[in-house]
């Protein structure tokens, strides 16, 4: 069969698959949006008709206009309407959350003899109320300058003049359609005064190109470190300019581990910083970009621990196999919001903390700098890590 026998032949194929996924996202936003509504509106309340006409408009309202706002706010460039379905993202998927729950509560509430309409009521109330609060909280927590969590990492082979070593993580900062540029600076600020020896961002850095979110990464420039300050490509790099990005964290003093590494040396003892690109990057068919763990040590002195910042925790596995002491990742958020983190696990090994992989391979994967969408974040606060390294 030829080439273009072939093309006609993949046609259908490609039409189903694209059906296929079209009614999956269907199948997803009728649920998230319908389980809220049913739960606060259809479910013997007994509202005036006047609340349930205004509810039913505002629910399917939204639900129509919610894909149109996504395409054209992410995938057109337009950050106005990219909040805007950001927010709502962020809102009906909390009303889900705690209307599945407020549905236990139901159940409870039947078991005590409470009868319709007093019953679906006090269940509307509530669901309403907690999303209410969690989400007034959740905006104050996502816009706020992360907490400092520390951890302390023994190093098998860490030399004494490293004992004691400060590494900063920050991850997943996604300036996006937001202006978060004073936020920008305050993060600075706080890794400023943490006198760090080695800072990492293990990349989403943005969401957008070079050009639109300039501004809001410009305080990257600011920060300072005692040996080194490295970067690796994150997952949304990789929808936008990757290079791009390489090449403007190098233009800020920032060391781009695009799958290679670096030494850094004090007191005579001496560990090997490496990097590589995010796991999607070979299919994002940009030329030069993959992960690849043995371009990124080539050359490099195994007898020396070696700190590997890969964006997703999932890349453990090739720092298992490649005798990697420490990974540090970020990618998850945490879940960012409650209960999300429940389907990040079956994508990931971890969410959070630090974790052993394999013989001896340690992994800390951080919940996040920033936020990505929603500006919500609900029971996943974001961090700015500082890892102690000590001689083990």
């Amino acid at each position: 069969m030829t080439v273009a026998e072939a093309e006609p032949a993949a046609r259908p194929r490609l039409r189903r698959r694209s059906t296929r996924r079209i009614a999956i996202v269907m199948a997803i936003l009728a649920l998230l949006f319908g389980v809220p509504f049913v739960t606060l509106v259809a479910s013997g309340q007994k509202w005036p008709l006047a609340v349930v006409v205004a509810a039913t408009i505002v629910f399917v309202g939204t639900l129509l206009a919610f894909p149109w706002l996504m395409f054209r706010g992410h995938g057109r460039g337009s950050d106005r309407l990219a909040i805007t379905g950001d927010i709502v993202l962020g809102i009906i998927w909390v009303l889900f959350a705690w209307s599945v729950l407020g549905n236990i509560l139901r159940v409870i509430l039947w078991a005590f003899g409470v009868p319709d309409p007093a019953r679906a009521r006090v269940v509307a109330t509530a669901v309403l109320a907690v999303s209410a609060i969690l989400l007034v909280w959740g905006n104050r927590e996502a816009m706020r300058v992360p907490r400092v969590k520390r951890v302390e990492v023994a190093i098998s082979g860490l030399g004494a003049g490293l004992d004691g070593m400060r590494v900063v993580l920050l991850t997943d900062t996604h300036y996006g359609p937001i202006n978060r540029t004073r936020w920008s600076q305050r993060v600075s600020d706080a890794v400023n005064a943490l006198d760090a020896d080695i800072v990492c961002h293990t990349g989403d850095i943005a969401d957008g190109a070079v050009g639109q979110r300039r501004e809001q990464a410009a305080p990257l420039g600011t920060i300072r470190a005692r040996l080194a300050k490295t970067y690796v490509t994150g997952n949304h790099e990789y929808f936008g300019e990757a290079q791009g990005w390489l090449d403007h964290m190098q233009s800020l003093g920032w060391e781009a581990l695009h799958n290679r590494h670096i030494v850094v040396e004090c007191e005579g003892a001496r560990l090997i910083v490496a990097g590589v690109d995010d796991r999607t990057a070979k299919g994002s068919g940009r030329p030069g970009h993959g992960s690849d763990h043995a371009a990124a040590l080539a050359g490099a002195d195994r007898t020396i621990p070696v700190l590997l910042l890969a964006h997703q925790p999932k890349q453990v596995d090739g720092a298992v196999e490649h005798g990697i002491h420490l990974q540090i990742s970020g990618h998850t958020h945490g879940g960012q919001i409650w209960p999300f983190h429940f389907l990040v696990r079956t994508d990931q090994p971890v969410v959070a903390g630090l974790s052993r992989h394999g013989a001896y391979t340690q992994l800390y994967t951080s919940r996040g700098t920033g936020f990505w969408g929603p500006p919500f974040r609900v029971f996943a606060p974001s961090e700015i890590s500082v890892l102690v390294l000590r001689a083990a």
